[in-house]
């Protein structure tokens, strides 16, 4: 269920809730209950937002926070591995200037098949 209108309302307009127990190791608990005392809340208010915040990609931060959410949640989402270092400026300007003294595109494509492309054109 997302965050906007209830699935389920009794007749006296009050949520449909179900109960749920949950079985943690002492000490979780009790950061559980820390945690949700510190910021002034409930430990069911507290858990509630947490499984909210974990199920409903409407909460993510941005719109490709809610897209890796739903991926995610679809099985579809491959995790990135490591991250990497973007190349320096100018080893990235040697790699632009080395690809541009190749065959453009166009006349490999066009090779053999009777086209009649000029391949004189100034380059930029």
């Amino acid at each position: 269920m997302g965050s906007g209108s209830p699935s389920c309302m009794h007749a006296c307009n009050h949520v449909c809730m179900a109960k749920v127990t949950w079985s943690a190791p002492d000490e979780l608990i009790e950061a559980v209950r820390s945690v949700a005392a510190a910021e002034g809340r409930s430990m069911n208010d507290y858990l509630t937002r947490v499984l909210r915040a974990a199920t409903d990609p409407d909460l993510a931060g941005d719109e490709a926070g809610r897209l890796r959410e739903r991926l995610a949640r679809a099985g579809l989402l491959v995790p990135s591995g490591a991250p990497r270092q973007r190349p320096d400026d100018d080893h990235l300007a040697a790699a632009r200037r080395a690809a541009a003294t190749g065959t453009p595109l166009a006349d490999l494509v066009t090779d053999g098949r009777g086209c009649a492309r000029s391949r004189t054109r100034p380059r930029t």
